[in-house]
């Protein structure tokens, strides 16, 4: 299974929804970077994908989008082959 990568806030109901989608997916670890309180990392996330909102989700290092990108993924048919690649 691809390592899981997600920067997050304490509070985000679409992150925790992420957390626990993934979850049921099979996925046993998620990294996560939480960047309320952390200005340096907000700004880290946002250099990186071009977004200000949380979650922002990577699998295997790439970039997915946040949790209606996850679950949109997961509608096409894409989230399980991108986990399992």
């Amino acid at each position: 299974m691809q390592a899981v990568k997600m920067y997050t806030t304490a509070t985000c109901p679409y992150c925790i929804r992420a957390k626990q989608f993934l979850k049921s997916k099979g996925v046993q670890s998620i990294e996560e970077i939480r960047v309320d309180g952390e200005p340096a990392l907000r700004r880290q996330m946002t250099e990186i994908t071009g977004r200000r909102t949380v979650p922002q989700i990577f699998i295997g290092g790439q970039h997915v989008g946040g949790c209606d990108d996850l679950l949109a993924l997961d509608a096409q048919g894409g989230l399980m082959p991108l986990l399992q690649a």
